[in-house]
């Protein structure tokens, strides 16, 4: 098998996770590694034996198959800018921006040049989320509630919404993507923050966020997100049908049917694993099940961003209209 070579814009905890899953693949290679921390690229590099570039166009000449850009909220754009000039096949991990500008800028350049894309919403690739799809196959989707519930993460950025973009377009929209995957286009979002950060130097986000969503298809939903705990408290999806109860996390699904009760679970990681295996073989032209490609992804990107839209604004928001 030819080795297909893959080049890493970014060293921090994300890159590290893809790096690790694509080094552990057959016929893959981590080629090369560029951060603006020139030690975390050098560590990284040294883990996987790939080569140190001062600049994304050092990484680039260097000639991989394809790229991962892995950079923070606040950085996207000039990395992907230059990955499309060069014509490669580009993933990007979430959230693909912390504004509407950029993304749709980026999404219009991929589009013009019909690149292969690939954005990490990695749920997508959970057996536990294939299983809730056949369940719901045919049944109209009533309510569906989402949420978010857990502490600010250890990095500096995340909870200055200038450079993570809030708590519900860096982590949340995990969630309204997956409502997406499973209940389809939100028409109308009405949000609210609370107005206090978390208790963490420099915060200036909501510490808590609530929204009312209105589905394309008739259901109704909602979301809850706070940064206030101390731990990961629950992250996931519940959605109702008609006589049909599903309550869905990382690691299982809850389903109710009746009188019958069946709980199935999966290991959470089995997508981290899926999601670059899928990248991998589109880049090789073995198989498509690229599940989010990037205008994909914008879609949830501008769910998010209406969600953090209305609830700094205090009115109503579509997301096809967004304009943070």
């Amino acid at each position: 098998m030819t080795t297909t070579r893959f080049g890493l814009i970014g060293a921090g905890g994300v890159a590290t996770r893809h790096a690790k899953v694509l080094s552990a693949l057959p016929g893959v290679q981590v080629s090369g590694i560029t951060d603006v921390a020139a030690e975390a690229a050098g560590r990284l590099a040294a883990e996987h034996g790939a080569r140190v570039y001062d600049t994304v166009a050092d990484l680039i000449d260097s000639g991989p198959d394809a790229i991962y850009v892995c950079v923070p909220p606040f950085a996207h754009g000039d990395a992907e800018r230059a990955v499309i000039a060069a014509g490669l096949p580009m993933f990007v991990e979430k959230p693909i921006a912390i504004n509407h500008g950029i993304a749709a800028e980026i999404a219009s350049l991929v589009e013009s040049r019909g690149l292969l894309t690939a954005v990490g919403h990695h749920w997508r690739y959970l057996p536990v989320v294939e299983k809730a799809r056949e369940v719901l196959a045919g049944r109209p989707i009533r309510l569906v509630t989402g949420s978010w519930l857990d502490k600010v993460p250890p990095v500096a950025w995340w909870p200055i919404g200038g450079r993570s973009g809030g708590p519900v377009v860096e982590q949340a929209a995990h969630v309204l993507d997956l409502a997406r995957y499973l209940a389809g286009e939100v028409d109308e979002v009405t949000a609210y923050g609370n107005g206090t950060p978390p208790a963490v130097e420099g915060a200036d986000v909501d510490g808590a966020t609530t929204a009312v969503l209105r589905f394309a298809g008739g259901a109704v939903g909602n979301l809850a997100a706070t940064c206030v705990l101390g731990w990961k408290h629950r992250a996931g999806l519940e959605i109702y049908a008609d006589g049909l109860a599903l309550a869905l996390t990382e690691s299982e699904l809850v389903i109710r049917d009746g009188d019958h009760t069946e709980t199935v679970t999966c290991e959470p990681t089995s997508a981290h694993v899926a999601v670059d295996r899928a990248f991998v073989s589109a880049v090789r032209g073995e198989q498509d099940d690229v599940r989010v490609p990037y205008a994909e992804a914008l879609r949830t990107h501008e769910l998010a961003l209406a969600v953090a839209q209305s609830a700094a604004e205090g009115r109503t928001v579509r997301p096809g209209a967004v304009r943070v």
